[in-house]
């Protein structure tokens, strides 16, 4: 759900490990007031407790008409779905039509049936008729989704910055203020400030309105909004924090940080370094690239804890995406994609700094459209894949023409739960 680290689906269904698949499921577009059992449902199988009135009032926003599925048997919903409309940011600042999956959950009596795999089908099919050209999710686990088609087309790191060593440099850059935002005004205030705050990073998604109120069921009475403005006072950056204790040491957790610049980016870092009683920072679902240890005095204060995969995309219009992005300078290469589920990407694709187009020409590098997905944002280098097994090449002089075309200025992030 919106604010928790990914839960969308659960274990994996259909073929492997398939106990017995059920003969004939009912899988239909739920009705309006089957929408808080297909919550419920989906809680359930997460192991984590259902909302009260409160918090289904604040969540329930989200759940839209013709978008929420739910699988039957024996008339009882055991298996739901569900997805919103959205728009993905790809390399050149483009944002394209896509589907935000989450949701995802099947009874723990009723898995390894095939019900996930009829669901992600209908899913999927209904995506692509809605003129999608993505699907997206966060994969609570990394073995159910790649065989529908998903990708791991961006990466997260967590930092933590010890709070006493986390001087920053002479260097870094200073302007403008930050002030604390009442709780009461977060939600009137933020959703404008997170798109003048956004930059056209790939991997970026769009926050519908519905997506704040959701947002705040998973938060503490500790939350705190600071936004900046620059010298002229209009605001530019935000950052949201909770702290938490542990013992003797607290650590102040930053869950969401969008800057419009590198200064309103370090004048929020810099407001944070010096809230006091905090032990550590603590940045969580931060880009790869975020600069954060070259802001201090001492780099080594600021360490990576982790890094994972972030958001998973499942490409439903091969030509369509290939045409909306932007590439690096390089000698041309043709692809040969293959999609055993949407037949119509299959296919040549030229790719060069011109762009994208169908061609008949003998290809270069062969792929799935998964490994596609894991490409398509620049997240990993071609040459990785191909060494893994994952990309054909019939030409190994194309890879590094690949690795070329496909680069991205900065590394993609989402950093949007959903």
């Amino acid at each position: 759900m919106a604010g928790a680290r990914p839960k969308t689906g659960r274990v994996p269904e259909g073929e492997p490990g398939r106990i017995g698949a059920v003969s004939d499921p009912d899988v239909r577009v739920l009705a309006e007031p089957e929408y808080r059992a297909a919550c419920d449902l989906f809680l359930q199988t997460l192991l984590e407790a259902r909302f009260d009135d409160e918090s289904w009032s604040q969540t329930k926003g989200r759940f839209e008409p013709g978008r929420v599925l739910g699988a039957h048997v024996d008339g009882e919903l055991v298996g739901t779905t569900m997805s919103m409309t959205n728009a993905l940011t790809v390399p050149g600042g483009r944002r394209l039509p896509a589907a935000a999956v989450t949701g995802v959950g099947v009874r723990a009596d009723r898995t390894r049936r095939g019900l996930l795999s009829r669901m992600m089908h209908e899913q999927l099919g209904d995506a692509a008729a809605r003129g999608e050209v993505f699907a997206m999710l966060h994969a609570s686990e990394a073995v159910i989704y790649e065989r529908f088609g998903y990708g791991a087309a961006t990466r997260c790191r967590e930092i933590q910055i010890d709070r006493a060593r986390a001087g920053l440099r002479e260097t870094a850059p200073r302007g403008g203020t930050v002030r604390i935002l009442p709780r009461e005004q977060a939600l009137k205030v933020l959703p404008e400030l997170y798109e003048v705050s956004r930059r056209n990073r790939p991997g970026n998604i769009d926050r519908p309105a519905a997506w704040w109120p959701a947002r705040q069921v998973h938060l503490g009475n500790a939350a705190t909004v600071v936004v900046h403005s620059d010298e002229s006072g209009a605001d530019d950056g935000y950052a949201l924090y909770e702290p938490t204790r542990s013992g003797e040491r607290s650590t102040l957790n930053v869950y969401d940080l969008n800057a419009a610049d590198a200064t309103a980016a370090a004048e929020l870092w810099r407001f944070l370094f010096d809230v006091d009683l905090a032990d550590t920072v603590a940045g969580r679902i931060r880009p790869l690239d975020e600069p954060v240890e070259w802001l201090l005095a001492d780099p080594r204060a600021c360490r990576t804890v982790s890094i994972g995969d972030d958001l998973w995309v499942r490409i439903l219009d091969v030509p369509a995406a290939l045409r909306a992005r932007a590439y690096g300078h390089a000698d041309p290469v043709v692809l040969d994609v293959r999609d055993g589920h949407f037949p119509d990407n299959a296919g040549r694709y030229r790719i060069s700094p011109q762009g994208a187009e169908i061609t008949d020409s003998a290809p270069d590098l062969t792929l799935d459209v998964a490994a596609l997905a894991v490409l398509y944002l620049g997240d990993r280098r071609v040459t990785d894949l191909a060494e893994a097994g994952l990309v054909e090449a019939h030409a190994p002089a194309a890879l590094e023409s690949a690795d070329a075309l496909f680069k991205t200025a900065q590394s993609p992030w989402c950093g949007t739960s959903f």
